[in-house]
């Protein structure tokens, strides 16, 4: 086996505003594993808040030595196993594009799609959330029209403005504008106790479904206090990154945001939906912004999970992968081996 890899710069259709950050483009790497004239693919993507950005990403995506495995099915077992994918200690993003690479390249030599690999029969089709970032009153209201009229069931709407009024007027517009969708929040940390306590009444009110990570991470208990009394469901997202983590909420939270960058892979984020059946506590699927390859091994978990948000790729002005659709609000799987998704043009390298 060998490996390869390419940079690209994936630019946002529109710069998205979070509480902490606006981002306007994202670079990702991606992996290339090649056995037999077989070539299997996964991504990594820069994240500043984990500290990954392109240059780090390569030199860790080229220290990978799969040279030492017989074939990708013993390379891949030996990954979910535990072993390092590289002799540095090995970010959950970096071994997650591995596991993505050889799972696709495990799919397409055996002609059978990584959900089934997975164990399941059907391809998932599931819908996703779609995120609308902090904007003004009027921009809000329009994407939501507009994101109803293409068929999304569920829509996510980025709060932790710093005058908290205008967040409950976004979502007062939104929820107007999309008066039978789902509505999902996400502060990202930006409240205090106080003010979600404040809130999130409020926000119940306008019939939100659920938040995401409302406290500012490394709190748990913090997170699981405030869970006890909401009226709505408390979703950890920044407190819940490793398989210790969800151990330490289960039960104490509503739900756990599992993002395969953020966890490891699928191996990691099956681990996490054994360690929290039974517990009360229940699985979202997320994403970072990121093409439909990054996006797809996810997309053969989604039926696992209660709250799907993979709408990474629809964010980006153009994706240079396709096979996992979502324009329409939905996100599927197929039947085609491996990932099934296929690059659609080339990109020119920026490292």
């Amino acid at each position: 086996m060998k490996a390869h890899l390419r940079t690209v710069r994936l630019d946002l259709a529109e710069p998205l505003r979070i509480s902490r950050s606006t981002m306007s483009a994202r670079d990702a790497v991606w992996l290339g594993i090649e056995h037999e004239g077989v070539t299997g693919y996964g991504e990594a993507v820069s994240s500043v808040y984990y500290g990954l950005d392109a240059d780090t990403l390569l030199r860790l995506l080229a220290d990978v030595d799969l040279r030492r495995f017989a074939d990708p099915e013993s390379a891949l077992e030996a990954l979910r196993a535990g072993e390092s994918a590289s002799d540095a200690a090995t970010p959950p993003a970096v071994t997650a594009a591995v596991e993505s690479a050889l799972l696709d390249l495990v799919g397409l030599r055996a002609g059978v799609p990584v959900h089934r690999l997975l164990g399941a029969s059907a391809p998932p089709e599931v819908a996703t959330a779609r995120t609308i970032g902090i904007t003004s009153l009027a921009d809000g209201a329009a994407e939501a029209r507009r994101l109803a009229a293409r068929g999304f069931e569920v829509i996510k709407v980025k709060t932790g403005a710093p005058d908290p009024e205008d967040d409950v007027e976004r979502v007062r517009v939104i929820r107007d504008a999309a008066p039978h969708a789902r509505l999902l929040l996400d502060p990202n940390g930006a409240w205090s106790v106080a003010e979600a306590e404040r809130l999130l009444p409020r926000f119940a009110e306008l019939g939100v479904e659920a938040v995401e990570q409302p406290l500012a991470p490394g709190d748990p208990d913090a997170l699981s206090a405030l869970a006890e009394r909401s009226p709505l469901p408390v979703i950890a997202d920044e407190d819940a990154v490793s398989a210790d983590d969800v151990r330490r909420l289960a039960g104490r939270v509503h739900g756990v945001n599992v993002k395969l960058a953020k966890c490891g892979g699928v191996r990691a984020a099956l681990r996490i939906a054994e360690l929290i059946d039974g517990s009360g506590t229940e699985l979202m699927l997320g994403c970072l912004t990121a093409s439909s390859l990054g996006l797809a091994p996810a997309v053969h978990l989604a039926d696992r999970a209660r709250w799907v948000d993979l709408d990474g790729h629809l964010l980006l002005a153009h994706d240079p992968w396709t096979g996992i659709g979502g324009a329409d609000g939905f996100v599927r799987a197929s039947d085609r081996p491996g990932l099934g998704v296929e690059e659609v043009t080339a990109h020119a390298d920026v490292a």
